[in-house]
């Protein structure tokens, strides 16, 4: 399966460059996964499209400032660190920039005073993808110190400045560890979601740390060939019981975000086998790519914003509705000038 496939003309406009003011006041498009019907709404209307006895599923993963400006003493150059990956022991996998300059045995350093830096990486090695393994060294907490240092890693096609840093995290954020939000889940807030419990939905967490994979675009011709990245996830016993449930009793489990989608198909099969219930629930590493072809196990409708051309989540919607049925539903999007990406709007998929 091609690549090009999944490649449509996107005006650069409508890449949304700030959060709307009100969470729930972005436009919602419906797609039938059965016969391509396409519905325009608002956010706040997704309530009408969840039934009693469904079960929204939610990433409440919590973005990290992982971002990090510093300079290198030797030279006083500048150089930028996106975390991206907890190795332990103060070691990260990171994104590096310039990434030619800073070679094993680098050393990076955050803070105000030259004399006493907050924060200092060193440079251990260089990955496959052309990141960089480094290792930290700072006093305190470190999570405390890059609160203090680090800054929002918005997406590259984002270029405005995001004012309020609480509008890149979901509501229910609870477990830091991301690079990048979970971003269909920033449409909701605490007061919509209590409303959507009292029609009779169950919620669910289940944790991703979204990674390196948000960043790093197909860039072979074939789908079969793109490798795709790994993430750690986590569902605990509760979640694993009401899936389980949800199924059995003829229910919905409805995805908030593909990092929902990508845990609960990781997981499905032993979710289903009744596993995961006793104390600890199910985690690990995933590195699942779902695309057409792909049958799904435990999801059944899924809530997304607009993708980019080509990218592996738009392959995933795909699988979840028909190429053919996404991409009507995608031109449309773009003539009727919905707002993609991540503070864009978003899509129902039933």
């Amino acid at each position: 399966m091609n690549v090009d496939l999944f490649d449509f003309e996107l005006p650069e406009r409508l890449i949304a460059q700030t959060p709307l003011a009100e969470r729930t006041a972005s436009r919602l498009m419906t797609l039938d996964k059965r016969t391509g019907a396409i519905g325009h709404k608002q956010f706040s209307d997704l309530i009408d499209y969840l039934r009693p006895g469904d079960l929204l599923v939610m990433n409440d993963t919590k973005v990290l400032p992982a971002r990090l400006y510093g300079w290198k003493p030797d030279t006083g150059a500048k150089a930028e660190l996106l975390l991206l990956k907890d190795l332990g022991g103060d070691r990260w996998e990171t994104l590096a920039r310039p990434g030619k300059r800073l070679k094993p045995g680098s050393v990076i350093r955050f803070g105000e005073s030259e004399d006493r830096p907050l924060l200092e990486a060193t440079v251990e090695a260089e990955t496959e993808g052309g990141g960089r393994i480094v290792a930290f060294r700072y006093e305190g907490i470190f999570l405390e110190v890059l609160e203090r240092l680090g800054t929002m890693p918005l997406p590259p096609y984002i270029k405005e400045r995001l004012d309020d840093k609480d509008r890149y995290q979901t509501v229910y954020a609870k477990h830091p560890g991301s690079a990048a939000a979970p971003t269909a889940g920033l449409h909701f807030t605490a007061s919509y979601l209590d409303r959507i419990r009292a029609k009779g939905v169950r919620t669910a967490p289940v944790t991703l740390h979204v990674g390196l994979g948000t960043f790093r675009p197909v860039s072979v011709e074939t789908v079969d060939e793109h490798v795709m990245h790994e993430e750690y996830y986590e569902v605990p016993a509760e979640t694993a019981k009401l899936v389980r449930e949800t199924k059995a009793n003829g229910g919905r489990v409805v995805a908030v975000g593909t990092t929902s989608a990508r845990t609960l198909e990781t997981t499905g099969a032993r979710i289903l086998a009744g596993e995961g219930e006793g104390e600890g629930g199910i985690r690990g590493w995933t590195s699942i790519f779902i695309y057409p072809g792909y049958e799904f196990r435990v999801v059944d409708a899924l809530i997304t914003n607009f993708h980019l051309p080509k990218s592996t989540l738009l392959m995933m919607i795909g699988a979840l509705a028909g190429t053919e049925r996404v991409l009507a539903a995608y031109k449309e999007a773009v003539e009727r000038e919905y707002r993609f990406f991540s503070f864009g709007d978003a899509m129902f998929i039933s």
